[in-house]
C-alpha cells in the first residue's frame, strides 16, 4: 500500500490522500519494484498471471541460476567414448542419464551433477508447465540474485515427442584470487512439463568446452515414472 506524507495545510492534507486513495483502487495486483539484489532467488516466488500452469497461489519458487567456481580446474569436452549412467529419483518420480564418474550432490528436490565446471543440475517443483513469458520473467527475476546474468528469449523446443520451454543463459564467476580470472558458464535451461509439477534442467559449460552431444543426450533421456 503506498502512503502519503504531506506537510502542509488540513484541507490539502485531506485533498492529496483523496488523490491517493483514488490511485491506490484504480490499481490491479500487477507486479511491484523488483526484488533487492540480495534477496536469495530461491525464496523469490514467480506471481506473474500465466508464468506457469495454475493459479498465481500455487506459482514455484524461482530456480537459481548456475554459476562457475572461480578455484576449480577447467573443464574439458565429454569425451565422445563416455559411458552414461542412469540416475532414478524415486521420490520425484524422474529418471536422467548422466555421465559415470560425475560428482553427485543431493538426493531430494535439488540433484546437482558436477565434473571440475561442467554442472548439470535437475530441479523438481510444483506447478504445471512453464510458459514462454513465465521463463523470461523467471530469468529477469534471477538478475537480481546473479547480476551477470544475461539470457536469451525462451523458446518451445518439441524434443522426444515433448513440448519443452528453453532458454540459454550466460553467467560468470567470482573472480579468482589467485588468477583474476572468471569463469563465465553458457547454461541450456529447460522446462519439462510433468503432472501438476515441473523439473527445471540446467546443462552448464564453460566458454570453450563443446558438450553439445553429450547434454543433448542427457536431456533427451529425462523420464517421469
Amino acid at each position: 500500500m503506498w502512503r502519503v506524507s504531506v506537510r502542509t495545510s488540513l484541507g490539502a492534507g485531506l485533498a492529496l490522500a483523496g488523490a491517493a486513495a483514488a490511485l491506490v483502487s484504480g490499481c490491479g495486483s500487477g507486479s511491484g519494484a523488483p526484488p533487492a539484489a540480495t534477496r536469495s532467488a530461491a525464496s523469490s516466488p514467480v506471481t506473474s498471471s500465466g508464468t506457469f500452469g495454475g493459479s498465481r497461489s500455487s506459482a514455484p519458487a524461482a530456480t537459481p541460476a548456475l554459476t562457475g567456481e572461480a578455484q576449480s580446474a577447467a573443464a574439458g569436452d565429454i569425451p565422445d567414448n563416455q559411458a552414461f549412467l542412469i540416475f532414478r529419483n524415486r521420490a520425484d518420480g524422474y529418471s536422467m542419464k548422466y555421465p559415470e564418474g560425475w560428482a553427485r550432490r543431493g538426493a531430494g528436490r535439488t540433484v546437482t551433477f558436477r565434473d571440475k565446471n561442467n554442472v548439470v543440475r535437475i530441479s523438481v517443483a510444483t506447478g504445471g508447465a512453464a510458459t514462454v513469458a513465465g521463463a523470461a520473467t523467471e530469468m529477469a527475476r534471477l538478475r537480481g540474485s546473479t547480476p551477470s546474468l544475461r539470457f536469451q528469449r525462451p523458446a518451445v523446443l518439441a524434443l522426444g515427442g515433448r513440448r519443452l520451454v528453453k532458454v540459454v543463459y550466460t553467467t560468470q564467476s567470482a573472480t579468482n584470487p589467485v588468477t583474476g580470472k572468471r569463469v563465465q558458464l553458457t547454461v541450456d535451461r529447460y522446462y519439462v512439463p510433468g503432472a501438476g509439477r515441473h523439473a527445471v534442467v540446467d546443462l552448464g559449460t564453460p566458454v570453450g568446452v563443446d558438450n553439445v552431444d553429450a547434454y543433448r543426450l542427457m536431456i533427451e533421456s529425462f523420464r517421469w515414472r
